[in-house]
């Protein structure tokens, strides 16, 4: 790989030949080898139950990716028991040795790259550099967490001594690990939103059950293996499959459970968090749920650099990314000319199998968002939208048997249309001329999420922008993605509202201090 270049979500869209070249190479090898039985890792064997359930590719239903386990509440109770096992040695160990395994399995995700990029592009339909870019994401959030375990020295602090006479005291805070944690993980970044909880899960000493989402097991599969090979001991992690109304809610609901990260929607997310609520006491779940991303465009802006940064973040992974720009705010006397290059680099997206290098935009990840978008399309017309581009499933040819929908630009869709306010997860993004920008400002703030947003304007104009929008990743004059494209150590990814329950960002300064809880220690001699 060319030496100097770092693949990022802000850097992928030009990288060395030498990327692609091994990518091919990877494709082929795991082509060939497509359809294989996997089991679960629990205390670190393999298990295997009598139910099974196959993963199928949303490019080609035709192919079997590979055939998984169907994890049952049984298999639930096992893995978190497994889990409990191994607590206390984990949490007892040096925190120096835990840093050291979970950069051992960084190494392990960075040597693995092209392969585990390779299965992801065929399981969840990404393009070629938006797999890598999840790849290699993980490993960069799990040395993140690491370094912060690393320059906070484990947690550990020496307080103020008690004014006692005759007396000595001394007194520490200790942040310490809450127990066994549970990681549930969406389809749309299989490997950096497992990978990244569990690494700070397990850098702080607990124990960890992975559970991905049921289109998305193989690549989960692929990062426990990491683990493993990294040489981190029975049972303190654990992955298992199967349906979230079955295995998943065993999980939940099980007292063995002190800890959980969610990402997802904010249905099943909200779901979660009520049922997971019934527990004996309070227990810490951090939720990353939806987003309905605005970007604002200023009649200062450089609508070159709008343009290609609202496309990016619009039509990347098919719109499937909680940070997606899906409503944009223009003022109106550049709206003409901003819609006509928005329509013109939409028209130019390759829309197909995403393992093949010209093509941007893949499938959608099944038949329900395929059904989904066809009913969002006719809602739209109904509710007086136009389409700029797109609107439409593709089904000729070579996308016969797969979930491929047109990159779609809407306008004249009211503003009081609830599809305005309403996250459809799909390459469907709404624009509407403005006034002015404090009238962009109020749109963009009326919805009940707070994740991503962006703006392109004049200098001056961008630090309003920072200081009126809530949202908790923020983005102006950035090409790259208006909405997207956010990196551990460069740009902490987390929402208000109701798009994360936290309040702090994952791969940031302040996201590592969930996992534990503090306890005071106090001696006195």
């Amino acid at each position: 790989m060319a030496e100097k270049f770092k693949l990022t979500y802000a850097t992928m869209f030009n990288p060395p030949e030498e990327l692609h070249t091994r990518f091919e190479e990877a494709l082929e090898k795991t082509r060939a080898n497509l359809g294989k039985e996997y089991g679960m890792i629990i205390s670190g064997k393999e298990s295997f139950v009598d139910e099974k359930f196959e993963d199928r590719s949303p490019i080609n239903t035709d192919l079997l990716l590979g055939v998984f386990q169907k994890g049952t509440a049984d298999d639930a109770r096992k893995a978190l028991s497994a889990a409990r096992k191994a607590s206390p040695m984990w949490s007892a160990m040096r925190w120096q040795d835990r840093v050291e395994y979970l950069r051992k399995a960084a190494d392990l995700i960075d040597e693995r790259i092209f392969d585990i990029s390779a299965a992801m592009a065929f399981e969840v339909g990404k393009n070629r550099l938006e797999c890598l870019g999840d790849v290699a994401e993980t490993a960069d959030l799990i040395r993140y967490a690491c370094y912060q375990m690393e320059i906070n020295e484990g947690f550990i602090v020496q307080m103020g001594s008690d004014p006692l006479e005759g007396y000595t005291a001394t007194n520490y805070s200790v942040l310490r690990p809450y127990g066994v944690w549970l990681v549930i993980s969406p389809f749309n970044f299989p490997s950096a939103l497992t990978g990244g909880p569990v690494g700070a899960a397990l850098v702080s000493g607990n124990t960890v059950v992975m559970k991905p989402a049921t289109d998305t097991p193989w690549v989960v599969r692929l990062l426990a293996e990491c683990l493993r090979d990294a040489g981190i001991p029975d049972g303190v992690f654990n992955f298992v499959t199967g349906p979230g109304r079955t295995l998943g809610q065993a999980l939940i609901e099980s007292p063995e459970v002190n800890g959980v990260t969610f990402t997802g929607s904010y249905d099943v997310g909200m779901g979660i968090f009520r049922d997971y609520a019934q527990g004996t006491y309070v227990r810490p779940i951090v939720l990353e749920l939806g987003g309905k991303n605005p970007a604002i465009v200023s009649r200062h802006a450089d609508l070159e650099r709008a343009a290609v940064g609202i496309v990016r973040s619009a039509f990347g992974l098919q719109g499937q990314k909680c940070s997606a720009c899906s409503r944009v705010y223009i003022e109106e006397p550049v709206y003409d000319e901003l819609v006509s290059r928005l329509v013109d680099l939409t028209n130019k997206l390759a829309v197909g199998d995403p393992t093949k290098r010209q093509v941007y935009m893949g499938p959608v990840i099944n038949e329900y968002s395929y059904q989904d978008f066809k009913d969002f399309a006719a809602e739209i017309l109904d509710g007086g939208g136009t389409f700029l581009t797109g609107g439409k499933v593709l089904k000729d040819g070579d996308l016969s048997n797969g979930y491929f929908c047109e990159p779609t630009l809407v306008e004249d869709l009211p503003l009081n249309h609830r599809l305005w306010k309403h996250e459809m997860f799909l390459p469907i993004t709404t624009v509407t001329k403005v006034g002015s920008l404090d009238e962009a400002m109020r749109y963009a703030n009326d919805v009940d999420y707070g994740l991503t947003a962006g703006f392109y304007g004049s200098k001056d104009e961008t630090k309003w922008f920072f200081e009126g929008i809530q949202a908790g990743v923020t983005y102006a004059n950035r090409p790259q993605g208006a909405t997207t494209g956010a990196w551990p150590g460069f740009q902490p990814f987390g929402g208000w509202k109701g798009s994360g329950s936290s309040g702090k960002n994952a791969g940031g300064h302040y996201y590592l201090q969930f996992y534990m809880h503090e306890q005071i220690q106090t001696l006195i001699d």
